[in-house]
């Protein structure tokens, strides 16, 4: 009997899944994703200066090979400043939306979801700010978002390893998820007529989502009718745009201080 066609498709997403692999460079994210016992390692390549550097944590990876810092052999973009130290790794599998958010009773936990925001550098620096103020995951949308990349983790100083990142197959799904699981999803937009905190004082003993937009076009028309509400970053003069991981990181700490 012939298989459906979505059948055929499922099952070809998954195999380019398994195959997928991303290379991870610098120091610190290298590091990082050595002393990681949730990541697949396939290749480290070093050189001797790097290897130095790294100490204990090359244990943790396959042999590497030691490469001359004149012809660095991993395949990175010329630009990638690796500093002599690149892994190639499979992507994290966090698992379930739901098992990472739950919020039992008596707890106000907050989440970061991102409305198609690209740049791997805002997205890196947004994973260090859900870290620091205890985010429990960064959601963005399989598509239009920024992937697992080398670029991604540089930037996210280690925060990639152990901050969870999870790409959807639909946004406003997961909105509504988290909804149903007692989330409360407030929309960041600089032409709310409610303020940051007074969104966060409605929701103070429910957990919450902080949503968010990429930075020029902002939240999508759909993304916003699925928010609770729409909220704005107050600010002193007349100049009152933060981009996208500074707001981030603006919406975490006020979540924090409910």
């Amino acid at each position: 009997m012939k298989k459906p066609k979505w059948v055929i498709e499922k099952e070809r997403g998954k195999r380019a899944a398994a195959a997928e692999t991303v290379w991870l460079f610098g120091l610190h994210a290298v590091r990082d994703a050595l002393m990681n016992p949730r990541r697949e390692k396939l290749q480290l390549v070093l050189t001797k200066n790097a290897a130095d550097r790294l100490g204990d944590a090359v244990a943790e990876g396959p042999e590497p090979e030691i490469a001359d810092p004149r012809k660095f052999p991993a395949p990175l973009d010329p630009g990638s400043v690796h500093q002599g130290a690149a892994l190639e790794v499979r992507p994290l599998d966090w698992g379930p939306m739901g098992d990472l958010c739950h919020a039992p009773p008596g707890e106000a936990p907050s989440v970061v979801l991102l409305d198609r925001v690209t740049d791997p550098h805002n997205v890196g620096a947004i994973l260090r700010s859900a870290e620091v103020f205890g985010a429990r995951a960064v959601i963005a949308p399989a598509r239009h978002s920024a992937p697992e990349t080398g670029a991604l983790a540089k930037t996210a100083s280690g925060a990639l390893e152990r901050q969870p990142y999870l790409r959807v197959q639909n946004l406003s799904r997961a909105m509504e998820e988290l909804r149903e699981m007692g989330y409360r999803l407030l929309g960041l937009d600089g032409e709310a007529d409610v303020t940051l905190e007074g969104g966060l004082a409605g929701a103070s003993a429910d957990p919450v989502g902080l949503v968010l937009g990429a930075e020029g076009p902002g939240l999508r028309e759909k993304t916003r009718d699925t928010c609770d509400t729409l909220v704005r970053i107050d600010y002193a003069g007349p100049f009152g745009s933060l981009n996208v991981s500074n707001a981030a990181a603006v919406a975490l700490y006020a979540a924090t201080r409910r």
